[in-house]
């Protein structure tokens, strides 16, 4: 899918193998200024806001949980990846970014939601 006027997408990597993730399945990208979280879960990619809405924790200091929720460090709020929304029941949501693996590298849209 190529860039238009309202979606902008940025490579991050030649393939998935090259972004390097801890343990924790989860990294932090900066691209075009932004600081973004990117999440492996059963080597599907997903992306996300590097903070938590509700506390401001750094996501990627977190986990992932048995059914792929992401899980801020500081108060354990689940998020789901695939949607953003808050799964523990506070309330909070989480933005999300699209990102798609090409055959020529991964890519993300900072303009273009998840769903």
């Amino acid at each position: 899918m190529p860039s238009t006027p309202n979606h902008t997408w940025f490579k991050i990597a030649e393939n998935k193998a090259e972004i390097d993730f801890p343990v924790n399945g989860l990294a932090e990208f900066e691209i075009n200024g932004k600081m973004i979280c990117i999440a492996k879960h059963h080597d599907r990619l997903f992306a996300c806001s590097q903070k938590c809405p509700h506390a401001g924790g750094h996501l990627a200091e977190g986990y992932m949980d048995a059914l792929g929720n992401i899980v801020c460090p500081i108060h354990r709020y689940k998020f789901n990846l695939k949607n953003g929304m808050n799964v523990s029941g506070e309330g909070y949501f989480l933005k999300t970014f699209s990102i798609e693996e090409r055959e020529d590298g991964v890519y993300i849209c900072l303009n273009k939601p998840a769903f």
